[in-house]
Formats: structure tokens, sequence, C-alpha cells
């Protein structure tokens, strides 16, 4: 299994939540997969301008790093979004990526990938958080298994406490054994349903709009 993780933190693997997608990485590691970290440290990936060029010829015409990180994502197997807590949201960086991946969405394009979602703080607050990665992840097509966060306020001393350890390293387990074993929970499968079929109307309502997304829903969902 080859997994991509995306750190939305300008501080990069030295920061908190870059240390922790480190122990979830480790434990998919462990369980024999190949992990890849992108940083986004701020200049990585601009803001999406609401172009419309994605929908219409299927990419970004930004020059940014945007086109190949998302290659990247489409040859691996899994997902791990981390991002720190900043006012009660993911960072810009992610949030970045997220807005630039409206063509992806249109199509769940990264379907049949499983994912996980990574969060730190300084005071708490994560869990609203790693769920709205999640979301993000299934409505790209991804089915996520799990998310794991600390409250760095509450931590003493430089490493975290074992209990965050073990379910980081347990996150990244469940990630390849998920992937594996083709595991999907009923709400996930629920969820993801519903949401195609809100794509399907879509696109068929915007069809002369959007040629590209139409064209890859008549190829890859046979939609006529």
């Amino acid at each position: 299994m080859k997994i991509v993780s995306i750190l939305g933190s300008p501080h990069g693997l030295k920061g908190n939540t870059g240390r922790l997608v480190k122990v979830v990485l480790e434990g998919a590691e462990k369980q024999g997969a190949e992990t890849e970290t992108i940083t986004l440290p701020g200049n990585t990936i601009r803001p999406c301008r609401a172009c419309d060029v994605c929908h219409k010829k299927g990419r970004c015409v930004q020059k940014d790093e945007f086109e190949s990180i998302k290659h990247k994502i489409l040859e691996a197997d899994g997902l791990v979004l981390a991002s720190p807590n900043y006012i009660f949201s993911v960072s810009a960086q992610m949030k970045a990526f997220m807005d630039r991946c409206s063509g992806l969405v249109h199509c769940l394009a990264f379907e049949g990938r499983y994912g996980a979602s990574v969060v730190t703080s300084g005071g708490g607050d994560e869990e609203p958080i790693a769920d709205y990665m999640n979301h993000f992840l299934l409505i790209t097509g991804i089915r996520p298994v799990g998310s794991v966060w600390a409250t760095m306020g509450r931590i003493t001393g430089p490493d975290f406490p074992p209990e965050i350890t073990e379910k980081a390293l347990g996150l990244g387990r469940n990630l390849v054994q998920s992937w594996n074993n083709k595991t999907i929970l009923p709400e996930v499968a629920k969820k993801m349903a519903e949401f195609k079929e809100r794509m399907r109307a879509l696109i068929l309502y915007r069809r002369k709009d959007w040629p590209a997304e139409y064209a890859y829903w008549r190829e890859h969902r046979g939609l006529q």
C-alpha cells in the first residue's frame, strides 16, 4: 500500500502536527505500507480563483504544485490529512488544497482509496476539525477509517503520552488493514452513496458548462 500524507503546517515535520502524523505513518509502515509526506508551508498551493477551468478542462491552470500533488494521490492507495487547529478550523494551507479539489469532489475522483485525519492544537476542540477533514476525504471518494488528535497544552514533556501514541500507531495499522480487507463502514457507504447521487444530478444539470466532468462521469460511471 502506498500512502500520501498532506501536512498543512508551516512548521513542517518538526511541528506538533508533523510529529503526530509521523507516528501514524510509522504504524502504517509496520504493516508494510510505503509512505510519503508532502508539506504545505504556504507557497506550495495557491488559493482557488473560481475560474471554472478545472470543471471545463479537467485540470487547474495555476502554475504551482497542485497538479503534481493530485497525481501523487491518484497513484497512491491512501491519503492522510494533517492540520493544526487554526481558530477552530484547518490551516489556510490545508484549506487552499481542499478548495483546489473542487473538480475532484464533483467526480469523487479519489474513489477506492482509504484515508485518515490528524489534528493538533494548543487548547482543544480538535474533533470537529478531524471530522471536517474526514468528510472532505469522503466527498472525494476516499473511505475514512478514523482520526487522532493531541491537545498540546495538556501534555508535559517533549513526547506524546502513551495513549495518544498508541492511538496514532493503531490508526496507521487500521488504515492499511482496511485497505487490505476493502472494509467500508455502513455509515460511510451510506454517506458516499448519497453524495454520489447528489453529484450525479449536479453534473447532469451542468453538463454543457462542465464538459470535462461530464465526460469523466460518462467514462467512469456510465452516465448518459
